[in-house]
């Protein structure tokens, strides 16, 4: 072992298989993904208690409705493109331009959900008591 500390000439055992890393990328984009939509279905429950009389409420309703959408979407991209093998060259363009819309889709959710967050889904006292 000490024979080899400062080799650059050392070879992995298998070379690296990039299907296997854009599964785990996606994989883990999708527990994000995931962590985000509960947020999304948690602040969509408090807008709807809050009900209409809440000043945002159709506008908060329309913006977290799109980020749901555009996160099944881009949850069912990475699903898609996990599903198909990378090292096939006939699947790489195409899997490249899945990766960019699904890549669009997330920056887009991220920005969604600022404005979510901006126009705010505080507790106003409009709750019902329980």
């Amino acid at each position: 072992m000490p024979a080899a500390r400062g080799r650059t000439d050392v070879q992995p055992a298998e070379p690296l298989n990039l299907n296997h890393y854009a599964t785990k990328k996606s994989v883990a984009e999708s527990m994000l993904d995931v962590a985000l939509l509960m947020a999304n279905a948690s602040q969509l429950k408090a807008v709807l208690e809050q009900g209409p009389e809440f000043k945002y409420y159709l506008t908060v309703i329309v913006l977290i409705a799109t980020s749901l959408f555009f996160q099944v979407l881009a949850g069912a991209l990475f699903v898609h493109m996990a599903r198909k093998n990378l090292n096939d060259v006939a699947n790489q363009r195409k899997l490249d331009i899945i990766n960019n819309v699904a890549t669009v889709l997330v920056f887009l959710t991220v920005i969604i959900n600022i404005f979510i967050t901006a126009f705010g889904v505080q507790k106003t006292g409009l709750y019902p008591k329980q």
